[in-house]
C-alpha cells in the first residue's frame, strides 16, 4: 500500500468512525430525552388532567412533553427527534387518560411541525465550515420553517381532530366545545374547525420558542455537533 493510498484509508475509516459516533450520539439522545418524556407524562398526569387540559379537548394548554421532543430534535438532530417522537409517544400509552389517541395525535401533532425543517435541511448542501444546525437556527430561518410546519400542522390535526370525533368519540362529539373561547354554545364539528387550528398555532409557538431558546440560545449545539 502506497502512502498515498494509505492516508485516504486512514481518513475513510476515521470518516466511518466519525458517523457511527453521531449514529451511537443521536441514539443515546434519542432514549434519553424520551425518557425524560415518559418520566413527565407519567408525574404530571393527574395535574393535567384536573388543571391544565382544554375542557373537552383533552389537550394540554402547555406540553412540556412535546417541547422534550422538539429539544432532542433541535439538540441531536434530525433521526434522534423522530426517534424520541415515536418511542416517547408509545412511552405514554399506559399514563395517558386518552391513550392510545391521546399519544398518537401528540405524535402526529410534533412530528408535522418539524418534518419541514427536516425536508429543508435535506435540500442544504453542506457549505464549508457551516452545520445544519446553524443553517437551523438562523432566526429568518427557523420562523420560515417554523410557520410552514405550524401550517401543515393544522392542516393535519384539524383533519385527525375531525375523523376521531367523527368515528371513536362520535358519542362525545357535543363535549367538544369552544369554552376555553368563552364560547360554550359551539360545539362538535364546528368546534373543532374553529378550535384545533387556533390550539395548534398555540402550541406549535410554544413548542418552537422554548427549545430554541434552550439549544441555540444557550449554545448547547456547539457541545455536540451532531448536525
Amino acid at each position: 500500500m502506497s502512502e498515498l493510498e494509505e492516508k485516504e484509508f486512514i481518513e475513510e475509516q476515521e470518516s466511518f468512525m466519525s458517523l457511527r459516533s453521531r449514529l451511537t450520539l443521536q441514539i443515546v439522545g434519542a432514549a434519553l430525552f424520551s425518557a425524560l418524556s415518559i418520566a413527565i407524562g407519567a408525574l404530571l398526569t393527574p395535574t393535567l388532567t384536573n388543571l391544565l387540559r382544554i375542557p373537552g379537548w383533552q389537550i394540554a394548554i402547555f406540553d412540556l412533553i412535546s417541547i422534550v421532543w422538539v429539544t432532542c430534535f433541535f439538540l441531536f438532530g434530525e433521526k434522534a427527534g423522530i426517534l424520541c417522537c415515536i418511542i416517547g409517544a408509545l412511552g405514554l400509552m399506559p399514563f395517558d387518560p386518552s391513550a392510545p389517541i391521546g399519544p398518537l395525535m401528540k405524535l402526529a401533532a410534533t412530528v408535522s411541525l418539524i418534518i419541514v425543517p427536516i425536508l429543508f435541511l435535506k435540500l442544504y448542501k453542506k457549505e464549508a465550515g457551516m452545520r445544519k444546525s446553524q443553517k437551523l437556527k438562523n432566526k429568518r430561518n427557523i420562523i420560515t420553517y417554523g410557520l410552514l410546519g405550524t401550517a401543515l400542522r393544522i392542516i393535519v390535526m384539524v383533519l385527525l381532530n375531525l375523523l376521531v370525533g367523527l368515528t371513536i368519540y362520535s358519542p362525545f362529539l357535543n363535549t367538544i366545545t369552544l369554552e376555553f373561547l368563552g364560547l360554550p354554545g359551539v360545539t362538535g364539528i364546528t368546534a373543532i374547525i374553529i378550535g384545533a387550528p387556533i390550539i395548534n398555532a398555540w402550541q406549535s409557538a410554544i413548542d418552537l420558542i422554548i427549545p430554541y431558546m434552550l439549544v441555540f440560545g444557550t449554545k448547547l449545539d456547539q457541545k455536540y455537533k451532531i448536525w
